[in-house]
């Protein structure tokens, strides 16, 4: 047995008490599901469109007809498109576990190939995804035979009711940002948010958008503060940063859409779903106009996931990063630990 054979059998051995946690949390993970009454739906990898999100990136490949003939295929970024075909199709309670693939993404937390756990309830309010999720934590703690979930000396009590905060509660109680101010009825203001951030001393580049300084406040200030000692669920984020959600009833500056955070980590992203197809193209067309402008690239649109959603009901659905929920539930402090075979390379 050579060096390398014996350096992978190392690393397997180590990550192996992670990955029989793992299989314990999917096993109970899948046991909640099925007791609530979800459909798992198992929706294809290859797609149109990967997903129209500026700053997710694909993999592309061709396929080849018996022909001859060569069309662009993607690797998907998220299973949402299928998934709200299908519940435009009449299914009401679907999940699926799904591998999902996006580059430019490697780190303690990312990684090309993660799975994704999705599930959406039609004809439901978007805040029974939040009841979901304080399940599902303390689902995946007992799977293991753990008390709390941690990372890198971070811990929270899965079992506690999460903390609920609005988007633009956190910006003032941890930046001194008053985010309201900066996002009038006719439009995001950023010469009013850029002044605000550097006011709280965030450091701005010169072409900063309001999107870039909205992520720059969030990084530095708003999640070091979140899922500290029990989860959170930040809600109502800016309908411009909520290209996929429907506008809150109440005021259309803001989105039906909060992230479920534990630790200080990002866990989940959850949705009132748009369901609109003509606001819904001009969305993600805006989206694939700023991707092409800072990235010279753009994915088409999935023409059939725009026709379905004229037929789709009222639907509430979340994404979970089902790797970092495992990280959190067995203390690994890295994604490979939680892959059976991560992917080889930079």
């Amino acid at each position: 047995m050579d060096d390398r054979q014996l350096s992978a059998l190392r690393a397997h051995a180590d990550r192996r008490p992670f990955l029989i946690g793992r299989a314990r949390v999917v096993a109970a993970l899948r046991a909640w599901f099925a007791a609530q009454g979800f459909v798992e739906v198992e929706t294809s990898i290859l797609q149109v469109s990967p997903g129209n999100e500026t700053h997710l990136h694909a993999f592309a490949t061709e396929l080849v007809a018996l022909g001859g003939g060569k069309a662009t295929r993607y690797l998907r970024t998220s299973p949402e498109f299928a998934c709200k075909k299908l519940i435009s199709a009449g299914e009401r309670r679907i999940v699926e576990f799904a591998r999902v693939f996006r580059n430019r993404e490697r780190g303690a937390l990312h990684a090309p190939e993660f799975t994704m756990l999705e599930w959406y309830r039609a004809g439901e309010p978007y805040e029974r995804l939040m009841e979901d999720c304080a399940a599902l934590l303390a689902v995946a703690a007992e799977a293991v035979g753990s008390r709390d979930l941690s990372f890198r000396g971070r811990a929270i009590d899965p079992f506690a009711a999460p903390e609920r905060l609005t988007v633009a509660q956190a910006f003032r109680r941890d930046a001194a940002i008053d985010l309201s101010a900066c996002l009038p009825p006719q439009g995001p203001d950023p010469a009013r948010f850029a002044q605000a951030a550097k006011a709280a001393g965030i450091r701005l580049a010169e072409d900063d958008d309001w999107r870039d300084i909205f992520s720059r406040v969030l990084v530095e200030r708003i999640e070091p503060h979140l899922g500290l000692g029990r989860a959170t669920v930040l809600d109502a984020y800016p309908a411009a940063l909520s290209a996929l959600a429907r506008p809150c009833a109440r005021d259309p500056r803001w989105a039906e859409r909060f992230e479920l955070y534990a630790c200080g980590i990002e866990l989940a992203n959850g949705f009132g779903e748009l369901t609109d197809p003509v606001q819904q193209r001009e969305r993600l067309s805006a989206e694939m106009a700023e991707k092409e402008r800072i990235y010279g690239e753009r994915y088409p649109l999935d023409e059939e996931f725009l026709a379905a959603l004229a037929a789709m009901p009222p639907t509430c659905g979340i994404a979970l990063g089902l790797d970092r929920l495992v990280m959190l539930a067995t203390g690994a402090p890295h994604i490979d630990q939680v892959l059976w075979t991560p992917v080889a390379g930079a």
